[in-house]
């Protein structure tokens, strides 16, 4: 691409996402000079621009003070870390960013702020007035109370949806290399992949790890995939690293740069579809699953074949053909337990039977995301 991106220039509501190794030392802590960089990055951005960050790091940050010299693999020792390098990671962001005057707000986040409807609501609630208010809102996933169940898995992914929460103008996914290769950037011959302008530019490409500091869980495919799903959903990506942050948010040709590719879809729907992790499922029967793929009604009892796992009304659930391939995904309105009773029968039935509050969808369209057609 040649010349300044306008896109970028032109961006008001900005994301950034910061991987720990950006942000770390070899052995586990904060490096202050690593954070304040950025920060003078994103405080020098332009007077008009208003910056959600997405960072990492808490966990690598914990490891240094309970004496970890890498990265655990047990659930229960990431979470103590992350509870002890959270507070260390604010508290340097809330330093730096007061040499500008700025405030910042710790966003928390799991996938249930994201896939239950009154979350979502507050969690966008809060981050519009954070960002209204002139704060600059670090978010994070709340790594000390998700579970293996029931987690975003890597911060690249977090900082797509919560580019869409925010409606955000520009993405901009920060690593320790300065882009996406055409193959491992560490050999001979290869090249920077300038711009993306749709998911065939990268077939082909063999994407591999996007750095070897071995203290996040990011690679470049989450980087990638991350850019895909904002980029789907209309919003541009800059793809680059740490270091090259100010000359990509100045719309200068850095890093690779992914072109929107869809428009702006319903946000619920895009977290429900990329960020909710499902607690069970229905299988549907042939005529259900036509009416799901096409979209033109909500899922009723009489549609469902069987039901698997353990969930309560508004958790997310996988709707699956008769062959157990998943067609979409869905907040349902009955405990698991409820809906053997309910198989096969139409709704009148239902109320006749067992009452008027039986008298309803299983999953309403509304709440409803097809996945595959």
């Amino acid at each position: 691409m040649h010349g300044v991106r306008r896109e970028v220039v032109a961006a008001r509501r900005i994301v950034v996402k910061v991987g720990s190794s950006s942000l770390t030392t070899a052995g586990g802590g904060l490096d202050a000079d690593r954070v304040d960089a950025l920060v003078d990055t994103l405080a020098k951005a332009g007077g008009d621009k208003e910056v959600v960050l997405v960072s990492s790091g808490a966990i690598a940050a914990g490891l240094a003070p309970l004496g970890l010299d890498r990265r655990p693999r047990d659930l229960a020792r990431q979470q103590a870390a992350a509870s002890v390098g959270q507070g260390l990671l604010v508290a340097r962001y809330t330093a730096s960013f007061a040499r500008y005057g700025r405030r910042v707000g710790q966003v928390l986040l799991t996938t249930d702020d994201t896939s239950r409807r009154a979350h979502y609501r507050n969690a966008r609630r809060t981050l519009d007035q954070l960002l209204a208010m002139g704060a600059v809102p670090v978010v994070n996933e709340n790594d000390t109370v998700a579970t293996d169940e029931i987690r975003f898995g890597d911060n690249d992914r977090l900082a797509a949806l919560v580019a869409h929460l925010v409606r955000a103008d520009l993405l901009v996914l920060l690593s320790d290399v300065d882009g996406l290769y055409d193959g491992d950037p560490s050999l001979p011959g290869t090249s920077r992949i300038a711009e993306v302008t749709g998911p065939g530019d990268l077939e082909g490409v063999s994407i591999g790890s996007a750095g070897k500091a071995g203290v996040g869980t990011g690679g470049m495919v989450t980087k990638v995939e991350a850019a895909r799903i904002a980029a789907a959903a209309g919003i541009p990506v800059v793809l680059t690293s740490a270091s090259q942050a100010a000359d990509a948010l100045r719309g200068h040709g850095t890093g690779t740069y992914f072109h929107r590719t869809g428009r702006r879809s319903a946000d619920r729907l895009l977290w429900l579809a990329h960020a909710s992790t499902p607690r069970g499922a229905l299988t549907l029967d042939d005529g259900a699953v036509r009416a799901v793929i096409e979209g033109t009604a909500s899922l009723l009892p009489a549609g469902i074949a069987s039901v698997e796992g353990e969930f309560s009304a508004g958790d997310p659930v996988e709707l699956r053909d008769g062959a157990g391939r998943a067609v979409a995904r869905g907040l349902v309105t009955y405990d698991a337990a409820e809906i053997p009773q309910l198989l096969g029968r139409s709704t009148r039935d239902l109320a006749r039977d067992l009452g008027p509050g039986y008298e309803r969808e299983v999953v309403h369209r509304d709440d409803l995301v097809v996945l595959r057609r």
